[in-house]
C-alpha cells in the first residue's frame, strides 16, 4: 500500500494588529477549508505554527456558530483537527523537505512573522523537493524568503496573486501592516495578478498556487488539488 502523501498548514502566531490596539492571528475559514480539502483528498495533514503550541485565530473570524463557514464549523466539532490546532508543532522543528505540499493560510498576524528566514527556508526545502506550495491571502508573506533551486527568488518570473495594496487601503490598513505586500511581491520580479477588490482570484503556477484574499480560498483549494494529483 502507497504511503500517504503528507501535508503541511503553517498558521501565524502574530495577535496584535499593529498599534491599533485590536487583535489578530490566522483567518479560521483559509485553514479550515484547505485543511479538509486535503484530508479529503487523502492526505495526512499536520499543522504548525511560528511559536507552536496553541493557534490563535483572528476574533473576528470566532463567530456564532449559526454564521460559521461549512468548513469552520466541521473543523470546530471535530476532535482531532481542534487537538492539531490547540497542539501545533513549532516551525524551527520542522523540515519541508518531509511534506508533499505546504500551505500558508492567512491572517493579518503573517504580515509580521511570515517575512522571515525561517518560512523562507521550509518553504525552500519543501520547492527544491518538488512539493506544491500553496498561499491565500496574506499567506504569500511566507514566499518573500523562499528561493528556487538556483538561488533567485522563488516567486521571481511566476505568476502570483495575494492580498493586494489596493485591498489594504480599502480596509484601513496601509501603514499600521509593516508593509504592503503586493508591493514585495512585485520587487521581487513575480507575474502579480488580480481581480477587483474582494472578488475571487486564484492562481496556479506548476506547484506554486496562490489566492488574493478570503473570497479565493475555495478556488485555490481546488487548484492546489489539481497540482497534488499531478505529483
Amino acid at each position: 500500500m502507497t504511503p500517504a502523501k503528507k501535508a503541511l498548514l503553517i498558521l501565524t502566531s502574530h495577535t496584535e494588529l499593529g498599534n491599533t490596539g485590536r487583535g489578530t492571528g490566522f483567518y479560521y475559514d483559509e485553514m479550515a477549508a484547505p485543511y479538509w480539502a486535503l484530508v479529503d483528498h487523502g492526505l495526512e495533514v499536520s499543522i504548525a505554527s511560528v511559536a507552536g503550541g496553541a493557534a490563535v485565530p483572528d476574533p473576528k473570524t470566532l463567530v456564532e456558530p449559526e454564521k460559521r463557514p461549512p468548513m469552520v464549523a466541521r473543523f470546530m466539532d471535530d476532535q482531532h483537527a481542534m487537538h492539531l490546532l490547540n497542539n501545533t508543532i513549532k516551525t524551527s522543528e520542522l523540515d519541508g523537505a518531509d511534506y508533499d505540499c505546504v500551505f500558508l493560510p492567512g491572517g493579518h498576524g503573517a504580515m509580521w512573522d511570515f517575512d522571515t528566514d525561517m518560512i523562507g527556508q521550509i518553504i525552500s526545502d519543501a520547492w527544491a523537493n518538488n512539493s506544491v506550495i500553496g498561499a491565500v491571502c496574506h499567506g504569500p508573506a511566507g514566499l518573500l524568503q523562499a528561493k528556487s533551486k538556483d538561488g533567485s527568488p522563488l516567486i521571481k518570473g511566476k505568476r502570483i496573486n495575494s492580498f493586494t495594496d489596493a485591498e489594504t487601503q480599502q480596509i484601513e490598513l496601509v501603514g499600521i501592516e509593516p508593509f504592503l505586500l503586493e508591493t514585495r511581491i512585485r520587487e521581487l520580479g513575480s507575474l502579480f495578478e488580480c481581480s477587483a477588490n474582494f472578488t475571487s482570484h486564484a492562481v496556479r503556477d506548476g506547484n506554486l498556487v496562490t489566492g488574493q484574499n478570503p473570497q479565493s480560498t475555495g478556488a485555490v483549494c481546488k487548484l492546489l488539488l489539481e497540482a497534488i494529483d499531478e505529483l
